[in-house]
C-alpha cells in the first residue's frame, strides 16, 4: 500500500472491509493491517481458513482434501509463511502413487519407477505419441480442453489419464471444457515436457525442493491460523458467524455491507470492500440488484461441489503413501489422502484416517447419502482397485463443499467477463482470490492475489486501477501445482 501512516495521520487510515476469511481474505487482512489500514473481516463460518482450514478427528489433524504448500510460491509469500510458522513448517518428500493401466506408479513420476512399472504397451504408445507428434493431424472444430491435450500430449496419456480424470472432477466431457482449463491445470503440455520433469527427479539433478512440499505440523490450516493471528496482532478485526445478507450500493459505488448474526443486522462502512467470496454470490447480494444481463451471466457460472469422506480405521497406518490418484472412471473418487503421512505424525497409536475426494454436486446421488452409506461404498471402491480395508472401520464422517472447483465450460469465459466487468466497474469494491476471480489456483496463488490487492490500495483508501490491471495480467500465468 502506498503512503506512510504515522501518528499524525492515523485518523486517515483507510478502512477496509474484507468479505470471507479464506486464504485470500486472511492474506489481505494481514498485508493491509501490516501496512497500517483499519481492517474488518466478515466470515460466516466459526473459524478462519475456508476450504484450506484444518480440524481434528480423533486426535488426527485433517484437511478438506489434499493440500500442500508448494516451494514455487512467490518469494515474499513463502518468506512470510516460513517466518510465521517457523519450525512447524516441514519440508516433506512427495510420496504418492497413481493408477495407470491397472498398475500403481509413483507420483510424481520417477524415471526408474516408470520404466519398471508402466505397462509395456502403455509405455510404447507413449513414446510413439512423442515420435509421431510432428505428423499428427490436429483436431478440427472449436478448440477445447480435449483438443489441446490431444494435440499436445497425444491419445495415450489423454485417453488413459486426463480425459477420464476431468470427467470425474468436473462432471463434463473433455470436449465440453474450455482451453483455459488445460492452460491452468496441465503444466506439462507434451510428452517431452513430462520426460523433462521426470529427469529432474534423478539424484544429482534434483534441487533441494524438487519433489518436495511444505506442510505444517498441525494440518494445512495452521498456515491460515498463524496468518490470521498475525493480522489480529496488527489490529485486524475478525467477525465470525457474520452472515452477509446484502452489499449496498449506489449506481456505481459500493457504500456498505450488512451482516446478520444472532438475529440482528449490522451495517459495515468502509473506503473499500475487498471481496473473496464467490463472485456469483457477490452479484446476488448486491442491493439494488445488477442489470439483468449480469444476473443471467452469474446464474450461468458454475462451481463443482465435492464430498470429503473420512474413513477412521483402527490401525497406525493404512499405507506408506501420502496420496493415491484414481483417474479411471470405475471408482468415483478422484484422490485419497492419509493425513498422518503428510506431517509424519506418529500418534495417536492404533488410529489413522483415509480422506477420499468425491466430486459431486448438490442434488446428485451421493450428496444425499448418509455417512454410513458412503463409508460402505468407500470400502467397496478401495477393494475394487486392490486396496481392501482389512482392519476394523471405527466410523465414517463427511464434509461437503458446494464451491470446490470452478467449472470452465465452453461458455464460461463470456459469462465471467460480463460479471467480472460489471463488478470491476464499481468504485469501492474489489473481487479477487480463487472464488472472487473464478480461478483454479493453489493457496499460494490466492496469497499472491491478496498481496497484490493490498499493494494496489492508495494511502487515501482508493484503488490504483492501473496497478491492479497489471497484477491481473500476472495472474494469467498462474499454473496449478499438483
Amino acid at each position: 500500500m502506498k503512503g506512510d501512516l504515522t501518528e499524525a495521520n492515523v485518523a486517515e487510515q483507510p478502512r477496509i472491509t474484507v468479505l470471507g476469511a479464506g486464504p485470500a481474505g486472511i492474506a489481505a487482512a494481514y498485508a493491509l493491517s501490516r501496512d497500517g489500514a483499519e481492517v474488518e473481516v466478515l466470515e460466516r463460518a466459526p473459524v478462519a481458513g475456508g476450504n484450506s482450514a484444518s480440524f481434528q478427528i480423533d486426535g488426527i489433524w485433517c484437511d478438506y482434501g489434499s493440500h500442500r504448500f508448494h516451494p514455487v510460491a512467490d518469494p515474499k509469500v513463502l518468506a512470510d509463511v516460513k517466518r510465521l510458522l517457523g519450525d512447524d513448517l516441514l519440508l516433506q518428500p512427495r510420496h504418492g502413487r497413481i493408477r495407470l493401466g491397472g498398475r500403481w506408479i509413483h507420483f510424481p513420476l520417477k524415471p526408474t519407477d516408470a520404466l519398471l512399472r508402466l505397462p509395456p504397451a502403455f509405455a510404447a504408445s507413449l513414446l510413439g505419441d512423442m515420435a509421431l507428434k510432428p505428423f499428427r493431424r490436429k483436431r478440427g472444430g472449436k478448440r477445447s480442453f480435449s483438443s489441446v491435450l490431444y494435440d499436445g500430449l497425444g491419445p495415450t496419456i489423454s485417453e488413459n489419464f486426463y480425459f477420464p480424470y476431468v470427467r470425474k472432477l468436473w462432471g463434463l466431457d473433455p470436449d465440453k471444457l474450455a482451453v483455459t482449463l488445460a492452460e491452468r491445470r496441465v503444466s506439462s503440455g507434451s510428452v517431452g515436457k513430462i520426460l523433462a520433469k521426470m529427469a529432474k527427479m534423478v539424484p544429482g539433478l534434483r534441487g533441494e525442493t524438487t519433489g518436495r512440499f511444505y506442510y505444517p505440523r498441525e494440518g494445512f490450516g495452521q498456515i491460515s491460523r498463524a496468518m490470521a493471528a498475525a493480522a489480529e496482532a496488527e489490529g485486524a478485526l475478525f467477525r465470525f458467524g457474520a452472515d452477509i445478507v446484502r452489499i449496498e450500493r449506489t449506481t456505481s459505488r459500493v457504500t456498505g455491507v450488512v451482516t446478520r448474526a444472532e438475529g440482528e443486522e449490522t451495517r459495515h462502512e468502509a473506503d473499500q470492500v475487498f471481496s473473496t467470496i464467490p463472485l456469483t454470490i457477490a452479484v446476488r447480494l448486491m442491493d439494488p440488484p445488477p442489470p439483468p444481463e449480469v444476473m443471467m451471466a452469474a446464474e450461468a457460472i458454475r462451481f463443482r461441489g465435492m464430498i470429503l469422506v473420512y474413513l477412521i480405521l483402527e490401525t497406525d497406518r493404512f499405507t506408506e503413501y501420502d496420496a493415491h490418484y484414481f483417474p479411471e472412471l470405475s471408482i468415483p473418487i478422484s484422490r485419497m489422502s492419509e493425513p498422518k503421512n503428510y506431517n509424519s505424525a506418529t500418534g495417536p497409536k492404533g488410529r489413522t484416517i483415509l480422506c477420499a475426494e468425491l466430486p459431486c454436486d448438490p442434488g446428485e446421488r451421493w450428496w444425499g447419502m448418509s455417512d454410513e452409506e458412503l463409508g460402505r461404498h468407500y470400502c467397496d471402491w478401495l477393494k475394487g482397485v486392490g486396496l481392501p480395508v482389512k482392519v476394523p472401520v471405527i466410523r465414517c464422517e463427511t464434509r461437503r463443499i458446494a464451491h470446490a472447483y470452478p467449472v470452465y465450460d465452453l461458455d464460461y469465459q463470456r459469462h465471467f467477463e460480463t460479471v467480472d466487468g460489471w463488478l470491476s466497474s464499481l468504485d469501492g469494491f474489489l473481487s479477487f482470490g480463487r472464488q472472487g476471480l473464478f480461478a483454479h489456483d493453489n493457496t499460494h496463488h490466492a496469497f499472491a492475489m491478496a498481496y497484490a490487492a493490498a499493494e494496489s490500495l492508495t494511502a487515501a483508501g482508493g484503488l490504483d486501477r492501473d496497478r491492479w490491471a497489471g497484477h491481473r495480467h500476472e495472474f494469467e500465468s498462474h499454473r496449478v501445482e499438483d
